[in-house]
């Protein structure tokens, strides 16, 4: 590691459509459920997909109190609720002696879509003066780093990351950097998403990107069949607790796994599309092998981006082809999407979970929906049940539009 400190996991917090909590999460997806159903938010009928992979069961007066939840968007309540839980998960004293050793990096794609919703229809319906003094505090996506410093008083860096569907990598990614050279003992990252509105349904529509299955929502996100037809919207948020190792060591901290490499590159070739081959992916993955200090052929288990789109899938097995080469044919994938949805600036932290969890639990989550694999897609990407497997090492992708990548390495924690 070439002197820096070494990074690890020690809280996780989750609040997805297949579970409120990381372990109803990780139960759901070991057993390969669906979280896709008709949306319920709002009349459907003009729009061509009526479901999304919706959080169920959640009230935010119920967790952070009516005052709170009147003036917050959803996407920084998930980020309220999925931090709190990381945070006792990591039985961390919060700020401990010294708030400015303790900092907070958190991202959303979009941020606060259903503000952006119902403030505009204020304004065209009643003027200027409907548009609440909430409306840009609301919005904004750095808002939900900014309540969770204040929650908890954390005073060391803080800031958002914007990378669309790599948005909470890079802020796991910039976490991990701030730890690994000493500028914060702890940081709290991850990603936090909540685009299931009109605006952000019809956007997507109109792109064609979403699959519009609508007679089986459950089977309609199928990453690597040849039937896929688009990605299943998806919302929540995921939350890390990352430490300094002798600052978790000192507090004799569980510690899930350590973080060990990232990688970060742009395509430099289309704002929705990958290049031919995933070049921008080959060279992402790459980087954080390097950065990790392992070979291809230690890699285990890679949670992948695998949206469920016709380009995406095939642009990502042949980049997992080229980095890995002969090895790529051993290692366990999967797609976690396939269960809980694309939950666009969130996925990366539900998803780093999702490997961090394969690595403490010696189990790949499976791809569900993978009945007739695309000719091109001919990986293992763990079809339609849980398989037991010693994971040693994990690697998790996110792809963003405008070509942003991120891959991320963990590794089993031994002394």
């Amino acid at each position: 590691m070439n002197g820096k400190r070494r990074v690890v996991v020690t809280g996780m917090g989750a609040l997805t459509p297949i579970g409120l909590t990381v372990p109803e999460y990780w139960k759901n997806l070991a057993a390969g459920v669906s979280g896709a159903a008709p949306i319920t938010y709002f009349d459907v009928s003009a729009f061509d997909t009526k479901f999304a992979c919706e959080i169920k069961g959640f009230k935010a007066a119920e967790y952070l109190g009516r005052k709170v939840a009147q003036r917050t968007d959803p996407f920084s309540q998930y980020a309220l609720v999925a931090t709190d839980e990381a945070i006792r998960d990591s039985g961390i004293a919060v700020a401990g002696d010294d708030p400015d050793r303790y900092g907070v990096v958190f991202g959303s794609g979009i941020g606060g879509m259903l503000t952006y919703d119902t403030q505009f229809r204020n304004y065209h319906e009643g003027g200027p003066r409907r548009i609440s003094p909430f409306f840009i505090p609301m919005l904004i996506p750095d808002i939900a780093c900014g309540h969770i410093s204040i929650k908890y008083g954390l005073k060391g860096p803080n800031f958002a990351t914007v990378s669309a569907c790599a948005t909470a990598s890079h802020a796991i990614g910039e976490a991990y950097r701030i730890v690994q050279y000493g500028d914060a003992d702890v940081m709290v990252c991850g990603g936090a998403e909540a685009p299931i509105t009109p605006m952000g349904l019809g956007g997507f529509n109109s792109m064609k990107a979403l699959s519009t299955r609508n007679d089986e929502p459950e089977r309609a996100s199928r990453p690597f069949d040849i039937g896929r037809d688009g990605f299943v919207m998806g919302e929540g948020a995921g939350a890390l607790i990352l430490e300094e190792l002798e600052h978790a060591r000192a507090r004799h901290a569980t510690i899930h796994a350590e973080m060990i490499g990232i990688g970060f590159t742009a395509d430099a070739h289309h704002i929705t599309a990958p290049p031919e081959g995933g070049d921008g992916a080959v060279r992402s993955m790459l980087r954080a092998l390097r950065d990790a200090g392992i070979t291809p052929g230690q890699v285990d288990y890679i949670n992948v981006h695998g949206t469920s789109t016709p380009l995406g899938d095939i642009s990502e097995t042949k980049a997992i082809k080229t980095v890995f080469g002969a090895a790529a044919s051993s290692i366990s994938i999967s797609s976690t999407k396939s269960m809980t949805g694309h939950l666009l600036g969130a996925a990366g932290a539900v998803e780093a979970i999702a490997a961090i969890l394969a690595i403490t639990q010696d189990t790949i989550p499976p791809t569900i929906n993978l009945e007739n694999p695309d000719p091109e897609c001919d990986l293992n990407y763990t079809p339609n049940k849980a398989v037991k497997r010693t994971v040693r090492y994990a690697l998790s992708n996110t792809f963003g539009f405008g070509g942003h990548n991120a891959s991320l390495v963990f590794k089993k924690f031994t002394d």
